[in-house]
């Protein structure tokens, strides 16, 4: 049993790498908690969304929601989530976070990542989870983007202390830490 982490940058091969841990005859289930492809409001994510769908194997089930630490522990064999980027942005674009005062949310938030830190510590078996390596850059100038990150950074390392082993991915090379 593995309880894994995969960071990186954008386009850094997280996601290949982390569909490549699991077996692709196991009944693995794929927890998408980013935005439905909706390709006439945005095609670009649309195709994004269905690279991602093609390369996944048939016996895989994709669920996609927000409770994510309930689609965790509910999986009966392997899982893998794809991403937690997606997930924060969705959560705090559900609860119209970007605006408001930090404390009408982030209690919630605290929450939500504790729930699914100890869903992967106690799911019997392989768990693999995707996340955005944030932080290497400049602060945002936008409070957009320092809650973002701020709160990523934090999710990752919840994440990355619940897990066995934490990979990073750089130009489509993995660097176990």
């Amino acid at each position: 049993m593995a309880h894994v982490l995969v960071t990186g940058g954008v386009r850094s091969g997280k996601s290949r790498y982390a569909e490549a841990l699991l077996s692709p005859d196991d009944p693995v289930t794929y927890v998408a908690p980013g935005y439905p492809a909706d390709p006439a409001g945005d095609p670009e994510w649309a195709a994004r969304v269905a690279a991602h769908r093609l390369r996944r194997p048939a016996a895989w089930r994709t669920v996609e929601t927000l409770a994510i630490a309930d689609a965790v522990a509910d999986a009966p064999g392997p899982v893998l989530i794809d991403c937690l980027g997606t997930w924060l942005t969705r959560l705090l674009d559900s609860w119209k976070a970007w605006d408001a005062e930090e404390p009408e949310w982030a209690q919630r938030l605290a929450v939500e990542v504790a729930a699914l830190a100890e869903a992967v510590r106690n799911h019997p078996g392989e768990v693999v989870v995707v996340t955005n390596e944030v932080g290497w850059g400049l602060v945002s100038e936008y409070r957009a983007g320092r809650l973002f990150a701020d709160h990523l950074g934090r999710i990752n390392q919840q994440l990355g202390e619940a897990c066995d082993r934490v990979v990073l991915m750089v130009s489509g090379r993995p660097l176990l830490l």
